[in-house]
This record gives structure tokens, C-alpha cells and sequence, in this order.
């Protein structure tokens, strides 16, 4: 059995050469331009060996490969950004050294004229209170003596400071220097908000204004 099949193996090769030289010759027939007819000739020329290869063995039924496991595709991957080069600087060149120029003639302007001073402001017309008929009603606030200061003999001088204003009456009073008795003091105020009489103060417009007055009333028993 060995025997056969070394010879089986030996005619295997032996065919195998005279198919290679054949097609060799066929190539070099076909390359160097013969015609078609000698090739045809060298063909019949030769003998076809049929062999006769015992049948392959059955393989055993292999089973059925594995699933491919699902994974999962691999993330994007964003391309590198573009990388910027920049052109190489142009070469510096070096000049001499020159000199700056003349600095520009300095021109000072002449100086402006000094303007005019400002007209003086027209003159006050501000002034304070003052008595209007004086001694009429400081006569009459000396005639209306207290009864009560008569009938007690009390006598004395009361020191008061009114506000004026701008219609020229007392519009307030208050006692400066006290008499002694304070119903000499009471009635002192009360006859300067009764019976006194003013020219108003002025501002520095000359309008009439709020002003203050101080005076001194004396009581005295004739």
C-alpha cells in the first residue's frame, strides 16, 4: 500500500514538471513570434496522465463560530486644529544714527488784555428799624400804668427788644432788663405791641424787611 502510494506521489511530480515545461514552452513560443501551429504540434506531442487521488476524509461537522460581541464604536476623535506658522520676521536692518531735528522756535503770545473789572455793586440801601412818632406812643404806653403797680406804688424802667415787621407793628417782645416787678415788665410789652409804630427795615434792594428795635420803657409815679 505504501509502495503504491510513493509511486502515486512520483507520477504526481513527473506531472507537475511537464506541465511547468510546457507552459515555459508555450511562453517562449508565444514571446519569440513562432507561429501558432508549431505550438499547436508541441501540445498534441503530449500525453495527458490522468491520477486518481483517493477522495478527501470527511471533516466532523465543526460547530457554529461564536456571535461577534457588540462594542460600541469608538468615540470621535475631532482632528487636531490647524497649526499657524508664522512667517519668519524680516531682518532688521540698522541705519546710522541721525541726529533730531531742531526743536521749533518757541513764539510767546503776547499776553491777553486784562479784562476790565466788574462795576461796583450799587450801594446798600439796607437800614434798620426806626421809631415812627416816638413820643406819642411812648407817652401813651407811660399814661396806661398798671392799676394794680398805682395802687402799690411801684414804679421802675423795663428794657425790651421788639421785632418789627415789614408793615412796620411789633409782631414779638421780650424784656432785656427786668424792672423789678413783673407787672411793670408785663405792661411794657404789652403797650410796645399795642400803641408802637415803625418805618420798616429796608434790604439792600430797599425793600421792606423784618427788623429788630430795642428801647426802654420808664414808669414813674408824678
Amino acid at each position: 500500500m505504501a509502495y503504491a502510494d510513493q509511486q502515486m506521489s512520483g507520477n504526481r511530480i513527473v506531472a507537475l514538471i511537464i506541465v511547468a515545461l510546457i507552459h515555459v514552452v508555450i511562453g517562449y513560443v508565444l514571446i519569440s513570434g513562432l507561429a501558432y501551429e508549431a505550438a499547436k504540434k508541441v501540445v498534441e506531442r503530449v500525453t495527458t496522465v490522468d491520477i486518481d487521488e483517493p477522495p478527501p476524509p470527511e471533516e466532523p461537522d465543526e460547530p457554529p463560530p461564536p456571535e461577534p460581541e457588540q462594542t460600541a464604536p469608538p468615540p470621535p476623535v475631532a482632528p487636531p486644529p490647524p497649526i499657524n506658522i508664522a512667517p519668519a520676521p524680516p531682518p532688521i536692518r540698522t541705519q546710522p544714527t541721525i541726529p533730531p531735528p531742531a526743536p521749533p522756535a518757541l513764539v510767546v503770545p503776547p499776553p491777553a488784555p486784562v479784562a476790565p473789572p466788574p462795576p461796583p455793586p450799587p450801594p446798600s440801601q439796607a437800614r434798620g428799624a426806626s421809631p415812627r412818632g416816638l413820643n406819642g406812643w411812648s407817652r401813651r404806653i407811660q399814661e396806661n400804668y398798671p392799676s394794680r403797680a398805682l395802687r402799690e406804688e411801684i414804679e421802675g424802667t423795663v428794657g425790651v427788644a421788639v421785632t418789627v415787621n415789614a408793615e412796620g407793628r411789633v409782631s414779638g417782645c421780650r424784656v432785656t432788663r427786668s424792672s423789678g416787678s413783673s407787672i411793670l415788665d408785663e405792661a411794657a410789652c404789652e403797650g410796645m405791641q399795642r400803641y408802637a409804630r415803625f418805618n420798616p427795615a429796608l434790604n439792600d434792594a430797599g425793600n421792606p424787611t423784618n427788623g429788630n428795635y430795642s428801647t426802654a420803657i420808664t414808669y414813674r409815679l408824678n
